[in-house]
């Protein structure tokens, strides 16, 4: 099983090749915002989706990850929360 570290590297691997144009923080960690602190909008979320589907070999359930955000208010997605998601269905 992977770790949150290791989770963490790969979900920002993913996110700096799905989207090489774009200047994201050498650095980055838990508490970043994926469209306050990464600057990304929501369309980028179902590419982001697609790159993490095919970098894990398996498709993810996002659709129930985005509902349950969207059934709790939130406006943005923490890094944390997409690490913790993986850790869930990723092994």
């Amino acid at each position: 099983m992977r770790t949150p570290d290791e989770l963490l590297a790969d979900l920002a691997h993913v996110v700096r090749t799905a989207f090489p144009d774009r200047d994201f923080p050498d650095v980055v960690d838990t508490s970043m915002r994926v469209f306050a602190d990464l600057g990304m909008a929501s369309i980028e979320i179902v590419v982001l989706a697609e790159k993490l589907d095919a970098y894990f070999g398996m498709r993810l359930p996002f659709g129930t990850f985005l509902k349950g955000l969207r059934e709790r208010g939130a406006d943005d997605i923490a890094l944390g929360e997409l690490v913790t998601f993986l850790q869930q269905h990723v092994s």
